[in-house]
């Protein structure tokens, strides 16, 4: 290309002022904030944020564990309300275990005879949980017994 065309050509090119196309706006992702609603609520409940909490580790009645890794808690302990934000993921209860064992191998042995006490008391309950009719008492009397003394209650004589 010849060299006066192209010092030509940069002299016509502008890059501000008037006449020249504005430039895009480059959309920027935003940081995902928490909801204005979601915040009013925990402000009515009184919630207050529990720092450093780094697991926490739910028990399903059919032996699976939701697990959460870094989640934001906020609690009110007095009203017994506690709201947990955070990506969850699901476990086996093995898998559960075995990172509070590695977690709490820190603490001293003491803890982690208390976690396989609690860990053989799950086994066990998780074993006797077919057997759901032993909470519920027997019935005394039917129910039209109980309708017939009722209304001998209400007889004069």
């Amino acid at each position: 290309m010849n060299p006066e065309k192209l010092a030509k050509l940069q002299s016509q090119i502008r890059t501000g002022g008037k006449g020249t196309p504005r430039r895009k706006v480059r959309a920027t992702k935003a940081v995902a904030k928490e909801d204005p609603k979601i915040s009013s609520t925990l402000r009515q409940l009184n919630a207050q944020p529990i720092a450093d909490v780094e697991v926490i580790n739910m028990f399903r009645e059919d032996g699976r564990v939701i697990g959460f890794n870094a989640p934001r808690l906020n609690a009110n302990i007095h009203a017994n309300t506690f709201v947990i934000a955070g990506k969850p993921e699901e476990k086996s209860p093995e898998q559960a275990l075995s990172e509070m064992f590695s977690r709490m191998g820190s603490f001293g042995p003491e803890s982690l005879s208390q976690l396989a006490k609690l860990t053989e008391g799950f086994q066990a309950g998780a074993s006797g949980a077919g057997d759901v009719d032993d909470d519920i008492p027997d019935l005394v009397e039917s129910g039209e017994g109980a309708a017939d003394s009722k209304t001998d209650l209400n007889a004069t004589d």
